[in-house]
């Protein structure tokens, strides 16, 4: 991954001018999802193309994506060289999501960097929105859900159906509601 710096949002109250021009993020993302979701698998080009579009970056052929995909906005997702993203993927990108090389997300899987507050007086009133970072060679499998300000380190496989709310060290397996590390993985297996 490149050293470019993602625009960052960290605590957005939801009656700010920034609310609007998210919003308007959000429209965008939803039409052009919504063009790169009638696409086949076969399709691989324009789904990169479309994808790139999306987060405006250049998106390499070694990319693969297989619709349906939902984002809240696009434009914070970046992406290494042979990422594989299966069907029903939802990234919210709010904080920013990195993905490194060789990365694999499976079906259903949740990427969200945004959440509301607890307080119910607060509830509608602001977002706050933490990075996620998917570090090198990691897979994650079907149903798994990864929250704000999450590093899945290098190597590590996160289970399915897994919420993943802290920090995974790398070459490890984690599973269950919260994740947790279930054992160490070996170097080269």
């Amino acid at each position: 991954m490149d050293a470019e710096k993602f625009p960052l949002v960290t605590r957005l109250s939801t009656s700010s001018p920034e609310w609007i021009a998210e919003a308007a993020g959000v429209a965008r993302a939803m039409r052009l999802t919504a063009e790169l979701n009638k696409l086949a698998l076969d399709d691989a080009i324009r789904i990169r193309e479309l994808f790139g579009e999306l987060t405006g970056r250049c998106i390499d052929e070694t990319f693969s994506l297989i619709p349906p995909f939902y984002t809240s906005g696009g434009n914070r997702i970046r992406v290494g060289h042979k990422v594989f993203i299966n069907q029903c993927c939802t990234i919210y990108d709010m904080g920013g999501v990195d993905i490194a090389d060789l990365v694999m997300i499976g079906p259903n899987v949740n990427i969200i960097t945004a959440g509301h507050a607890l307080d119910p007086s607060q509830r509608r009133a602001w977002i706050e929105a933490k990075p996620i970072v998917i570090q090198k060679n990691v897979w994650i499998a079907t149903g798994a859900t990864i929250l704000g300000g999450v590093t899945v380190g290098e190597n590590s496989v996160v289970g399915a159906g897994a919420v993943v709310t802290k920090d995974v060290p790398p070459n490890v397996f984690v599973a269950g509601v919260p994740a947790t590390v279930i054992r160490p993985l070996e170097q080269g297996s």
